[in-house]
């Protein structure tokens, strides 16, 4: 039977590389899982994995533009658009009618990977998702908070549909700050990958992360009641895992621990303490995990020398398959990509792939 496999690429806190992650990770999926279908739901408002993925750069950027301002943009606020204005309960739009094949914009994608397009009107649109969340319920059957935050999820579902014989893998880009096209985005998920800078200022990020998705115990006495993690809980909804985390922006000159240890010392304490005090909240991996070195081989995995070939490459929307070692321009500049780092970013991404 036909699986699908949910993932949101998220951290609130920003500067780690969500995008850049989103479009390597998907593209690289989709060039070695040629039997299933790949789809790419870009929910953060600079729809930066967008731009890579239908040609980087200034064409990348023009192609998303033209998207947006179609009479029905086909990028997630009209999908979004389409469901609220349909109500509850109606039936939803035609995936099919929204979605972009990513090779018919950019030859160097893959021909098994979709996009929902990123749209910077997700900002000025926000109020009236949260209103429409927020509308009081009319009858019983009717909950418009949780209709409204499962429209991406059943999205995904009825794509999935379309292909009964191939499985279905799901990369969702996300932004950093918990807004409520964030909260969709979320709750569209099943696993996270948490991308991290490997110093200790994602220490307290990790620490928000688990607050905003789970909760404080004991909940807050005013606020407890209204946050994403009660509402979401009141209604059953799934809560994504931390499925794999990815030390973002190493390089080759941090010395031996530094380049090959994914997560900072106090960062990989933060979440392994997590995991030691509820483990319900990271993927099942077959195996307990009995020290900090232990989490860190079973659940992060190191991105190293991104800060240029991949960086390049997510530029020029290819991906690091497709980027011969050489010159190539830049924001108006040269920049030589040698072909060793080229292939050390190829078996980083493979090794994160390994591990979804």
């Amino acid at each position: 039977m036909p699986t699908i496999d949910r993932y949101v690429v998220w951290n609130n806190k920003g500067g780690v590389g969500k995008s850049t992650i989103t479009f390597h990770a998907a593209t690289r999926y989709a060039e070695t899982h040629p039997e299933k279908q790949v789809l790419v739901i870009d929910l953060c408002p600079q729809a930066n994995s967008s731009m890579m993925l239908l040609g980087g750069g200034t064409a990348g950027e023009n192609y998303v533009l033209g998207l947006c301002t179609e009479a029905t943009p086909r990028t997630v606020v009209g999908y979004m658009s389409a469901v609220i204005a349909g109500g509850s309960g109606a039936p939803l739009p035609d995936p099919s009618n929204f979605l972009v094949s990513a090779t018919s914009v950019n030859p160097h994608i893959p021909r098994n990977l979709a996009l929902l397009c990123g749209d910077g009107n997700l900002e000025p649109m926000a109020p009236a998702v949260t209103g429409a969340a927020n509308a009081p319920a009319l009858t019983p059957a009717i909950q418009p908070w949780k209709w409204v935050h499962l429209i991406f999820r059943n999205l995904i579902d009825s794509y999935a549909a379309k292909f009964p014989q191939s499985d279905l893998v799901v990369f969702i880009d996300t932004n950093p700050s918990f807004s409520i096209y964030t909260e969709l985005a979320i709750s569209a998920g099943d696993k996270l990958i948490v991308p991290v800078n490997a110093d200790d200022s994602s220490r307290v990020a990790t620490n928000a992360l688990f607050l905003l998705l789970h909760g404080q115990v004991p909940p807050h006495p005013i606020y407890g009641s209204w946050t994403y993690a009660a509402k979401a809980a009141s209604y059953g909804m799934v809560i994504p895992l931390v499925h794999v985390i990815v030390g973002n922006r190493l390089t080759q000159y941090e010395g031996a621990a530094g380049a090959f240890s994914a997560l900072s010392d106090a960062t990989a304490d933060t979440l392994y303490q997590a995991y030691c005090t509820t483990p319900g909240y990271f993927s099942n991996r077959g195996y307990q995990p009995q020290t900090v070195e232990d989490f860190r081989r079973t659940y992060s995995v190191a991105l190293r020398d991104f800060n240029t070939a991949g960086v390049v490459a997510a530029h020029l929307g290819r991906p690091l398959s497709q980027l011969p070692g050489g010159h190539y321009p830049i924001h108006g500049n040269r920049i030589q990509i040698n072909a060793e780092r080229v292939a050390e970013c190829q078996r980083a991404i493979d090794s994160l792939i390994a591990m979804i």
